[in-house]
């Protein structure tokens, strides 16, 4: 099999996510909601905080699409029997990294009293199921990817009805939905909740059309021809997305020009975009930026670059390092402002308060926290990402 020079505009793309999420998770452990307000709240939000929560939208759909983009890029050094063993094995490890890891970083609760499937089970699912998408043929799969990004808003008429239940065999089928297409949560019993958080099916497709896109990649492809094509496609999803938003077409229609009291508030409703599940309008907004981004990006190299991609080849590793840091660090900084160290550790009476994840710094000081953090990790990033280099013969890193 072919053995690929790694392609680093898609490293250093994934370098600005990681450190771009990195920031949103910050704000979510430093920052006092209960006092600045909801960032997509029309009425109460500022510029500052709506567009550090804005910018954050396009992290998780870059994430993914560059996901399926890499699994394209494995497919040029695996043969199909063994891309699809590393896919539904990753995927499945993904999943459990999900549920027992990622759930305890965020709470530091062994009893884990509220377990949530975010983005890393929505990775993981995908993958598995894209072991079997990779043996149709390129177009019939390409159609696929499409269709469920484009069309998945079409089956929002059969969301079941949002509210907490105990756990019966009745309901067991709402939360299987709730998995694949609605978020909600299920109440297992009187302490223990489950929160589907990323519905995998519109990340799926997301995926595939990464995977699709990987083709753009190939050898034979001439690099120029690649600018054009990205940059041409992005501009199309981007203009498609204003035509829909600004008409109130299908996809994400809710939102109104006439019934703001400002342009920032109509500016918020026109750009605030449905995310759990992304929505079509949110799909093509944040899926145009990465492909001209990644189009830019291809031609530049300079001592910044070098920066991002120390974090950009160890996505996993930086994922939840980076949660475990912010949430000590936020414990470490709890007792300066008059409350308990323990109180950052999620439990019952704690989720149920909602105040285990407010310290109470304001935006600067989440910005402060967030660049020191950003150094701290720095160095444990680049330590193995080289590592991960100079021991390739070690096939388990690839799950890492």
């Amino acid at each position: 099999m072919l053995k690929l020079k790694r392609i680093e505009s898609i490293d250093i793309l994934r370098g600005i996510v990681m450190i771009i999420m990195c920031l949103d998770h910050t704000r979510d452990f430093f920052q006092d909601l209960q006092i600045a307000g909801s960032p997509m709240n029309l009425k109460t939000t500022t510029p500052a905080l709506f567009f550090t929560r804005y910018i954050t939208h396009f992290c998780a759909p870059i994430f993914v699409f560059l996901s399926g983009l890499s699994v394209y890029l494995q497919s040029k050094k695996k043969t199909k029997k063994e891309l699809t063993r590393f896919l539904i094995t990753r995927g499945v490890w993904l999943i459990f990294l999900e549920i027992v890891l990622n759930n305890f970083l965020w709470s530091f609760d062994i009893h884990y009293f509220f377990i949530s499937f975010q983005v890393i089970w929505a990775i993981g699912a995908s993958m598995v199921i894209l072991a079997g998408v990779i043996h149709l043929n390129k177009y019939v799969v390409l159609t696929i990817g499409i269709a469920i990004v484009a069309g998945h808003n079409l089956i929002d008429v059969f969301n079941v009805d949002k509210k907490m239940f105990i756990y019966s065999d009745q309901v067991t089928w709402d939360f299987l939905w709730y998995l694949f297409h609605q978020r909600g949560i299920m109440q297992i019993n009187e302490y223990h909740y489950i929160r589907a958080s990323y519905p995998m099916l519109p990340w799926l497709g997301i995926m595939i059309l990464g995977y699709c896109f990987g083709h753009l990649y190939a050898k034979t492809i001439d690099p120029n021809t690649r600018f054009k094509n990205l940059v041409s496609i992005g501009s199309l999803m981007l203009f498609l997305f204003i035509i829909l938003r600004t008409f109130n077409l299908y996809g994400d229609p809710q939102w109104s020009f006439d019934v703001q009291d400002s342009f920032f508030e109509s500016m918020v409703s026109f750009l605030r975009i449905t995310k759990y599940p992304p929505s079509f309008h949110f799909a093509l907004i944040t899926l145009g930026v990465c492909l001209i981004a990644l189009a830019l990006l291809e031609k530049v190299k300079n001592r910044i670059t070098n920066f991002l991609l120390v974090f950009g080849r160890v996505p996993f590793f930086f994922y939840f390092l980076h949660i475990a840091v912010i949430h000590i660090f936020s414990m470490l900084l709890k007792p300066l402002y008059g409350d308990a160290m323990y109180s950052t550790i999620n439990n019952y009476e704690n989720y149920m308060n909602r105040q285990h994840r407010y310290l109470g710094t304001d935006l600067f000081g989440v910005y402060i926290a967030w660049i020191l953090i950003i150094a701290v990790l720095y160095y444990p990033c680049l330590k193995y990402m080289y590592y991960k280099m100079n021991n390739k013969e070690k096939k388990w890193l690839s799950y890492l």
